[in-house]
């Protein structure tokens, strides 16, 4: 069986990934990631087109889009989503 390794730190030291600094910066807005400008990543053209299929709008689905603009528009079709499932029940 193998044992169960656990990061030691000194004490008082914090594990930003277990204690994130208050007002972190590790989420960004799209718009401001270094590489917003790069193109959309395979992931994020899969989920985007078949989020834009399930929503009724495959206009929204575009081959040239930024990771900024893809990430954007996934979020604008969840919450479309979102909101359509909680009006339907």
């Amino acid at each position: 069986m193998k044992e169960r390794r656990e990061a030691k730190t000194q004490e008082g030291d914090t594990n930003p990934k277990i204690d994130p600094v208050p007002n972190s910066n590790t989420e960004k807005p799209p718009e401001n990631w270094v590489s917003g400008d790069d193109p959309m990543t395979g992931a994020q053209a899969s989920y985007l087109k078949t989020l834009s299929e399930e929503c009724g709008e495959p206009e929204t689905f575009q081959h040239d889009l930024t990771k900024a603009e893809a990430s954007k528009r996934i979020d604008a079709l969840k919450a479309k989503r979102g909101s359509a499932s909680r009006s339907h029940t």
